[in-house]
C-alpha cells in the first residue's frame, strides 16, 4: 500500500514537471512567435542585435574587472544578471559558482539559481546536483523560503527508492532550522502535514472493501504521524495559531487531550510576549539592528537555546556585515551549545561575511582547535586569513600570534626534538619575515614595533626548550630594531636571563642597558646596583658605581643643556610677545586718534552737533564677562560695539548714498543685551557675505519656510557695515530646530552656517560639528584631489568599488574646495577594497591618497588648575565667543610655544609640575623623575 502511495505521488510530481517543461518554449517555437515574419520584427531584430553586442561587450568588461578584483561584490551581481538575461547557461553557472566561493549568497540569488537549475534537471543524476545545490544554499543563511522550496522539490523524487523517507528527513531538518520562526514557520508545518495527508489518501482502501490487517496498521500509523505534527505545531508560538487549532479540532475524530490544550495555551501566551518584538521588526526600516538586539535580549532571558539561535540567525540574515553581531553569536555557540557542526559552520560564515575583521578569524582558529579539527584544515584557514585584506598592520600581528599560540599548544616539550617543534620554529621565523616584508611594504610599518612575536619566541626557547643561546640571539635582534633605548625592554630581557640564564649574562645585559637607555636610565642603574649588592664582588660593585655615576652625569648634563635651551627659547618668546603687545597698543592708539579727528571733522560739518555728541555719550559702556548681564556673542568678539541694523529714511536715489546713510543710521542704535531665556527659539547664523545688501529681508525670506520669524538681528561694525552673522529668533522652538537643517546652504556664493544659540561661557565644551571624529571603517578620506573635481566626478570613480552612500567635498568658509573629500560606503568590506584599488590613483593629473577615515585627536588647551597662586597664572586673554580672531594667532611654530603654566617634560614622557607649583604642603612627596634630577643639578 505504501508503494502504491509512493507511485501515485511520483506520478503527480512527474505530471507537474512535464507541465513545467511545456511552459518553457524555445526561441524558435512557432507557438512563441519566434518564426513570425511581421514587418515590425525586421526592425526589432536590428535593435536586438545591437543590444546583444552591447551586452556581450559589457559581459567581457565585467569578467576582466573580476579578474583584477575578485572581491567586487556588485560586479558579480551585474555579471550574473547579464548572463541570465542572455541565456548563457555555462557561463552563468561558472559565474554563480565563483561568487558563492567568495561570498555567502542572499536568499534571492539562491532562489534564482535553484529555479534555473530545477527547470533543466530531468534525469536522476541532474536531480542529485540540484540536491547538492540546495544543501549549499541552506548553509549560508537561515531562509524559510529556501527550505520550503527544498522540501517541495524533494517530493518530486519520492518515486525513487527511499524517496518518502528522504522527503520526511528534509522536512524534519527544515523544522529544526526554521520551524520556530514566528512569522514564517507555519508554512513549513502546513506543507509537511499536506504531504502526510497526501500519503494517507493514497493509503485508503477502495470504497466498500475491508482493509487488511497490514493496511489497517499502516492507516493507524499514518494517522498518528499527522496527529503528532498537529500537536508539535500547537506547542510552538506561531502566527495564526488559532486557525491551526481550529483545523486540528475539525480534522481529529477524537477530542484533543488536555496536555495538548495546556501546551497550546502556554504557546499562545509566549506568542503574546513575542508580538511586540515582531511588530517592531515589521515597522522598522532595514537593517533593524536595534530591534533585533532587543529581541535577542528577550530570548536570552527566556533561555531557550533553539529560539536564541533562530533569532540570531534572523538578525544576521539582515545584518550579515556587522562583525560584532557575528562575534556575539559565535560566543554564545562556543559557550552554550558547543555543537561542533553548528559552531564551525557559524564561524565559517562569519569570516566569509566579514573577512576584514581579525577577531572573527581568531575565534575561528580557537573553535577549530577546541573541536580538534585536523591540523591541515586549521593551517588552510589561517592562510585564508592572511589573504583577507586586514585594514591595520596590528591585525596581522594578532592573527599570527593566535596561530603561533595554536602551534605551541601542539608541541610536546618533554621531547628534545619533534616535528611539531620544528614547525613552530619555522612559523615564528616566517611570521617575523612576513611582518617585515608583506605588512611593512603595505602599511609602512610592521605593526609590531616592540617585537612581541620575537619576545614570545625567545620565551618559548628559554623556558620550554632550555635554549638560552637562541633566546639571546633573538633578544639581540630585538634590540637592534630601535628598542635599545627603552628601559622596559632591557628589564624584560634581564628578567628572562635572571630566570633561565646566569649571573654573568645578567650583569652584561645591565651594563649595556645603562649605556643605551635614554628614557629611564636611573631605573636601570638602580637594578644594576641591586644586582651587585646581592651577588657581586667588591670589584663588580666599584665598576657598577663608576659606570652608573658617569652615565647619570652625562644624562644630567644633557638635561641641563636642554633646560637652558628651553629657557632661552621661552625668554625669546616673551620678548616677541611683549613686542607684539606694544605694537598692537601703538596701532590701537593711532587708530583711535585717527577716529577722533574724523569725528571732529564730522561734528563741524553737522548742523546738529550737540545732538550727535549727546547720542555718543548715551551709548552704554563696554561690559565684561561676569558683570551681571550677558552680552550677545558679537560683543565678545573684536567688535565690542555691535549694533542691530535698521533701515533709515531714503534721501537720495544713488546706491552709494543709500549705503552711507544706512551705515550712518545703524550707528545710532544702542547695544541690546542678550536674553538667554530665548536661546531655545534662536539660531546663530554666520559665514554670510559682508556685502549682503539687506540681511533682514534676505534672511527672513529664507527662514520663513521653517516657521514664523519673530525677529532677525544682523550684527554691524562700528562703521555700520554688516559683519556676516546674525541671530534669527522664531516664535516656536520647533521652528528653530527645523532651521538647523539649513546649515551649509549656499547663500550668495557662500555656505551659510546655522547653529544653536548657546552661551559658551556656560557651556565651554559645546561644539557644533556634524561629522564623526573617530575611526569609521566604512568611510574613506581622500586627499590630493584637483580643485575642479566635482561630487559627480568623484562618485563615478568610487562607485566602481561598491555602493556609495554619501560624498562630502571639504570646502573653506568661502565655499571653495580644498582638495579633500570623505566617501561613505555601505560597509567596511567595500571601503577596504576601495582603499586598495584607489590609493595612488591619478585623477585629472593629480595623484590622490586614500585611507580609512580616522581624524587625529584635536589638542585641547590645558585648563588652569584650581588653587594655583595668582602670580604663577598667565594673564587672561579675552577671546570672542567663536574663538581667536585671525590677527590673534601666534606666528611661532607649535614646537616652540610654551603653555600658560610652566611644565617640564621628562624624557620618559611623564609631565611633572614645576618647582614653584609642586611644593604645596598638602601633596605627598613624589619619587624623583628625570626632570627632577635636571632641576636638582641646576640648583646646585
Amino acid at each position: 500500500m505504501a508503494a502504491a502511495g509512493a507511485e501515485a505521488a511520483a506520478a503527480a510530481a512527474a505530471a507537474e514537471e512535464e507541465e513545467k517543461k511545456e511552459k518553457r518554449l524555445p526561441e524558435g517555437d512557432p507557438e512563441s512567435g519566434g518564426d513570425s515574419e511581421d514587418e515590425g520584427d525586421s526592425d526589432s531584430s536590428g535593435d536586438g542585435e545591437d543590444e546583444e553586442k552591447e551586452n556581450e561587450a559589457e559581459i567581457q568588461r565585467l569578467e576582466e574587472q573580476l579578474s583584477i578584483n575578485a572581491f567586487d561584490y556588485n560586479c558579480h551581481l551585474d555579471l550574473i544578471k547579464l548572463l541570465r538575461q542572455e541565456g548563457e547557461l555555462v557561463k552563468l553557472r561558472r559565474a554563480r559558482q565563483k561568487m558563492s566561493e567568495l561570498f555567502p549568497l542572499t536568499e534571492e540569488i539562491w532562489l534564482d539559481w535553484l529555479k534555473d537549475e530545477i527547470k533543466m534537471a530531468s534525469e536522476s543524476s541532474e536531480r542529485e546536483k540540484v540536491y547538492e545545490l540546495f544543501e549549499r544554499a541552506v548553509k549560508d543563511y537561515i531562509c524559510p523560503e529556501i527550505w520550503l522550496e527544498y522540501a517541495q522539490y524533494s517530493i518530486g523524487g519520492i518515486g525513487q527508492e527511499g524517496g518518502i523517507e528522504k522527503v520526511r528527513s528534509i522536512f524534519e531538518r527544515a523544522l529544526t532550522a526554521v520551524g520556530l520562526h514566528v512569522t514564517k514557520g507555519t508554512a513549513l508545518w502546513e506543507a509537511y502535514r499536506e504531504f502526510e495527508n497526501a500519503i494517507l489518501e493514497t493509503a485508503q482502501p477502495a470504497p466498500g472493501s475491508v482493509p487488511l490487517p497490514e493496511q489497517q496498521q499502516m492507516l493507524c500509523s499514518q494517522l498518528e504521524k499527522i496527529h503528532t505534527l498537529f500537536r508539535r505545531q500547537l506547542g510552538i508560538p506561531l502566527l495564526d495559531m488559532e486557525a491551526s487549532y481550529a483545523e486540528y479540532e475539525e480534522w481529529s475524530e477524537d477530542p484533543i487531550p488536555e496536555t495538548i490544550i495546556k501546551n497550546y495555551k502556554k504557546a499562545l501566551q509566549q506568542l503574546e510576549n513575542c508580538k511586540p518584538y515582531e511588530e517592531a521588526l515589521l515597522s522598522a526600516e532595514t537593517p533593524k539592528l536595534a530591534e533585533y538586539q532587543a529581541y535577542i535580549d528577550f530570548e536570552m532571558k527566556a533561555g531557550d537555546p533553539a529560539r536564541i539561535q533562530l533569532i540570531y540567525e534572523r538578525a544576521l540574515a539582515e545584518n550579515c556585515l556587522v562583525p560584532d553581531l557575528w562575534a556575539r553569536y559565535n560566543q554564545y555557540l562556543d559557550r552554550q551549545l558547543k555543537v561542533k557542526e553548528l559552531v564551525l559552520s557559524a564561524h565559517d560564515r562569519a569570516v566569509r561575511n566579514c573577512p576584514w575583521t581579525v577577531g572573527l578569524w581568531i575565534r575561528y582558529l580557537l573553535a577549530m582547535e577546541r573541536h580538534r579539527v585536523d591540523h591541515c584544515i586549521v593551517s588552510e584557514i589561517f592562510e585564508k586569513a592572511l589573504n583577507a585584506g586586514f585594514i591595520q598592520a596590528t591585525d596581522y600581528v594578532e592573527i599570527w600570534q593566535a596561530y603561533l599560540d595554536y602551534l605551541r599548544r601542539r608541541v610536546d616539550f618533554t621531547q628534545d626534538s619533534s616535528k611539531e617543534l620544528e614547525e613552530l620554529r619555522s612559523a615564528f621565523a616566517r611570521a617575523v619575515e612576513y611582518l617585515k616584508q608583506e605588512v611593512e611594504e603595505r602599511f609602512s610599518e610592521s605593526g609590531d614595533p616592540s617585537c612581541t612575536i620575537m619576545q614570545n619566541w625567545a620565551r618559548v626557547e628559554a623556558r620550554l626548550c632550555n635554549n638560552m643561546q637562541k633566546a639571546r640571539e633573538l633578544w639581540d635582534n630585538i634590540m637592534t630594531k630601535g628598542n635599545a633605548k627603552y628601559a622596559n625592554m632591557w628589564l624584560e630581557y634581564y628578567n628572562l636571563e635572571r630566570a633561565h640564564g646566569d649571573t654573568q649574562h645578567c650583569r652584561k645585559a645591565l651594563h649595556r642597558a645603562v649605556q643605551c637607555t635614554s628614557d629611564y636610565p636611573e631605573h636601570v642603574c638602580e637594578v644594576l646596583l641591586t644586582l651587585e649588592r646581592i651577588e657581586g664582588t667588591l670589584e663588580d660593585w666599584d665598576a657598577a658605581v663608576q659606570k652608573t655615576e658617569n652615565r647619570l652625569a652625562r644624562v644630567n648634563e644633557q638635561r641641563a643643556k636642554a633646560a637652558e635651551k628651553e629657557a632661552a627659547l621661552a625668554k625669546l618668546e616673551e620678548e616677541k610677545a611683549e613686542q607684539r603687545k606694544q605694537s598692537r597698543a601703538e596701532k590701537k592708539a593711532s587708530k583711535k586718534a585717527k577716529k577722533t579727528r574724523t569725528g571732529d571733522k564730522r561734528k563741524a560739518e553737522d548742523d546738529d552737533e550737540g545732538e550727535w555728541g549727546q547720542e555718543e555719550e548715551e551709548q552704554p559702556s563696554k561690559r565684561h564677562k561676569g558683570d551681571g548681564d550677558v552680552l550677545l556673542a558679537e560683543e565678545e568678539m573684536e567688535v565690542e560695539t555691535g549694533l542691530f541694523g535698521r533701515s533709515g529714511p531714503e534721501t537720495s536715489d544713488h546706491p552709494q548714498n543709500q549705503k552711507e546713510k544706512a551705515s550712518t543710521s545703524r550707528k545710532d542704535i544702542p547695544k541690546v543685551l542678550h536674553d538667554s531665556s530665548k536661546d531655545n527659539v534662536t539660531v546663530f547664523v554666520s559665514n554670510l557675505s559682508y556685502s549682503m545688501a539687506d540681511p533682514e529681508v534676505k534672511l527672513k525670506e529664507l527662514f520663513e519656510s521653517c516657521g514664523e520669524v519673530a525677529e532677525i538681528r544682523p550684527v554691524f561694525s562700528n562703521k555700520g557695515t554688516f559683519r556676516g552673522y546674525c541671530y534669527v529668533e522664531f516664535k516656536e522652538e520647533k521652528s528653530a530646530l527645523q532651521a538647523l537643517g539649513l546649515d551649509r546652504k549656499v547663500v550668495e556664493g557662500r555656505p551659510m552656517f546655522v547653529s544653536p544659540c548657546i552661551d559658551k561661557n556656560k557651556n565651554p565644551d559645546f561644539k557644533v560639528f556634524r561629522y564623526s571624529t573617530t575611526l569609521e571603517k566604512h568611510k574613506l578620506f581622500i586627499s590630493g584631489l584637483p580643485f575642479s573635481c566635482t561630487k559627480e566626478e568623484l562618485e563615478d570613480v568610487c562607485k566602481a568599488h561598491g555602493n556609495v552612500k554619501d560624498i562630502r567635498l571639504v570646502t573653506n568658509r568661502a565655499g571653495k574646495p580644498k582638495g579633500l573629500a570623505y566617501v561613505e560606503y555601505e560597509n567596511e568590506a567595500q571601503a577596504s577594497q576601495a582603499v586598495l584599488k584607489m590609493d595612488g590613483l591619478t585623477v585629472k593629473e593629480h595623484v590622490i591618497k586614500v585611507a580609512i577615515s580616522n581624524p587625529p585627536l584635536r589638542k585641547l588647551p590645558d585648563k588652569p588648575e584650581a588653587g594655583r597662586a595668582s602670580q604663577f597664572a598667565a594673564p587672561r586673554q579675552a577671546y570672542g565667543a567663536r574663538g581667536k580672531g585671525r590677527t590673534q594667532l601666534s606666528m611661532m611654530p607649535r614646537a616652540l610655544q610654551r603653555q600658560n603654566h610652566p611644565v617640564t617634560k621628562a624624557e620618559n614622557g611623564m609631565v611633572q609640575n614645576s618647582p614653584a607649583t609642586s611644593s604645596e604642603p598638602s601633596e605627598e612627596p613624589k619619587k624623583m623623575s628625570n626632570a627632577d634630577f635636571a632641576r636638582m643639578l641646576l640648583k646646585k
